[in-house]
């Protein structure tokens, strides 16, 4: 509810400097990928059972989101954290984008990202305290979303936490997403 809120607004925020913007909304949490299977797996093994996987359907979500991804110029990720990390359905869009010839490459040197940078806002809502003064929780949100979108190319990433949502009232949630979104 908070992180649907909190991206809602980043994209109010963000559709009013540009007004021509098209959206592609994808809430994952209303209508979840699904997590990589056998078949997923076994179609990115080589280069001819990629090929035979966008074919037979094992790969053309992967190939469909990153896609998407493509065609964007900003990049709205709302997040709750769970249990310190993202929820599983944003792991389940992250399997997916991350694609070995596709979106990187990897070489002894390690990964390259193929895609082009662009700006990435990501609004994370925490029942806790993750970062600054307060912090009283771990934080393998941030430093995950970092290194596996920076894998791919993405790189200006933007975070926005509204955090202790599970101690503040509307008044004070409210105000606090105002306060991020300043940032924008």
């Amino acid at each position: 509810m908070h992180s649907r809120r909190l991206s809602a607004a980043i994209v109010a925020r963000l559709r009013a400097r540009y007004p021509d913007a098209t959206i592609v909304r994808r809430d994952l949490g209303r209508d979840p990928l699904p997590h990589a299977d056998p078949g997923y797996a076994a179609a990115l093994s080589s280069p001819a059972a990629l090929a035979a996987g966008l074919a037979s359907g094992a790969a053309r979500l992967s190939e469909q989101l990153i896609q998407e991804l493509e065609a964007a110029d900003i990049l709205v990720i709302g997040t709750p954290m769970n249990n310190f990390a993202v929820p599983s359905v944003l792991k389940a869009w992250i399997d997916q984008i991350l694609r070995i010839g596709r979106t990187f490459s990897s070489s002894a040197a390690g990964k390259t990202g193929l895609l082009r940078d662009r700006p990435v806002f990501i609004g994370i809502a925490s029942g806790g305290v993750f970062t600054g003064e307060r912090a009283n929780q771990p934080d393998f949100l941030t430093p995950y979303l970092r290194a596996a979108l920076g894998c791919i190319g993405l790189n200006t990433l933007h975070f926005l936490p509204l955090q202790a949502t599970a101690f503040l009232d509307d008044e004070r949630l409210s105000a606090a997403r105002e306060t991020l979104l300043v940032a924008i």
